[in-house]
């Protein structure tokens, strides 16, 4: 009796050692989710495990379905993981998409940037990963959780719940590297980019991922641009285009020509300013309008007086602000309750302010703008 139970003991070590060598990575990583302060809807962690880009490129993984089930192969390595997202479209092929603003602006108070970024979304819990890699660069990526099979009845209270956490690395909505390059994404109804040539294709966050992790300035972003086809996935209804701001001021908002193959339109900040601003409609001269139009972006986000509002604070205060006033910027186009076709209702689920300088992030969570919570890189 006590032989067999040696036995089993060596075979419960071996397992556990076995274990423990395939996902030390994930298992750290997993250890470090954790609630910040006392807020049950926001959670930190730092990415230890290894994830290669090369290969997720080489796979043309392009769309939501693809990428969980990507992550759930590699990361998982076997095991029955299953991720869902709430990334679909709805009965009528159409996805109410999430609203947000985005800007760049010089400090009041020093020689660097801004960037600014409100997520306006369904009431969602929110992830900042802090990730190191060893051949990219350090960033905070944040994520929106229900993208990853979370929501406010579901969260990674318990070590086994936090499985899912491992896709924030492929999932970044906005972010902040070593370099202090900063980018993010805004919706716009049906422009779905599907750029189709020989390149490798890439989906609507991993674009963003390999900013974070491969460049420092805006124009290696573009160029890392020309290198792959940005595919946003058709299933889910909407598009998006994207802001890059360097800290040396540089910045640019990215588009894609629904009229023209979906080919890359990029807008650059004008050298004699000092800030430059998105939400959710198309900037580029062949289809900006100044009226709200559905066929160039989201009326129901009420865009455009975001655009208007922000830029005249903006504006009247040269391109330069103080923390809090990039900060009291969010807040003039923040939502609460906003209600949408449907009978859902939209709500700024955080307001962030990265400092490119300093490469730290100020959010604020679900419109309390009592409470900043402070993440760094340095």
């Amino acid at each position: 009796m006590k032989k067999l139970l040696k036995i089993l003991l060596i075979i419960l070590l071996l397992l556990i050692l076995g274990v423990t060598l395939v996902w030390q990575g994930e298992i750290r990583t997993l250890a470090t989710v954790k609630q910040v302060g006392d807020n049950p809807y926001l959670y930190t962690m730092t990415y230890q495990a290894k994830y290669d880009l090369d290969d997720i490129i080489e796979k043309d993984v392009d769309t939501n379905a693809e990428l969980l089930q990507y992550v759930i192969s590699r990361v998982g390595k076997g095991l029955p993981l299953k991720i869902s997202s709430s990334q679909v479209a709805d009965e009528n092929g159409e996805l109410k998409t999430f609203s947000c603003t985005s800007f760049q602006a010089a400090q009041a108070d020093g020689d660097g940037y801004w960037y600014g970024r409100n997520y306006d979304y369904y009431k969602n819990p929110t992830m900042v990963t802090i990730s190191h890699p060893a051949d990219g660069y350090a960033s905070i990526g944040v994520s929106d959780m229900s993208h990853i099979g979370y929501g406010l009845d579901k969260l990674p209270a318990k070590f086994l719940s936090r499985v899912n956490c491992l896709a924030a690395i492929y999932a970044p909505v906005d972010g902040i590297n070593e370099k202090g390059l900063c980018t993010s994404v805004m919706a716009l109804p049906h422009q779905a980019s599907q750029q189709d040539t020989p390149r490798h294709d890439v989906g609507t966050t991993m674009i963003m991922r390999l900013w974070l992790d491969r460049c420092a300035t805006v124009e290696e972003a573009l160029a890392l641009l020309e290198t792959v086809d940005v595919r946003h996935d058709a299933a889910v209804g909407s598009g998006y285009h994207y802001m890059v701001a360097d800290a040396t001021g540089d910045c640019a908002v990215i588009e894609f020509d629904k009229d023209d193959d979906w080919k890359t339109i990029v807008l650059r900040k004008q050298r004699d300013t000092t800030c430059m601003l998105v939400t959710n409609h198309l900037l580029n001269p062949k289809h900006y309008t100044t009226e709200p139009d559905i066929a160039v972006g989201n009326p129901h986000s009420r865009s455009w007086w975001r655009y208007e509002v922000a830029g005249d604070y903006l504006r009247a205060h040269g391109g330069v602000l103080t923390m809090e006033q990039a900060q009291e910027c969010l807040s003039m186009v923040h939502w609460v309750d906003l209600p949408i076709p449907g009978g859902q209702v939209e709500d700024t689920q955080y307001s962030n302010v990265y400092d490119q300088q300093n490469l730290t992030l100020s959010l604020r969570n679900w419109n309390d703008y009592g409470t900043t919570h402070t993440f760094n890189l340095k």
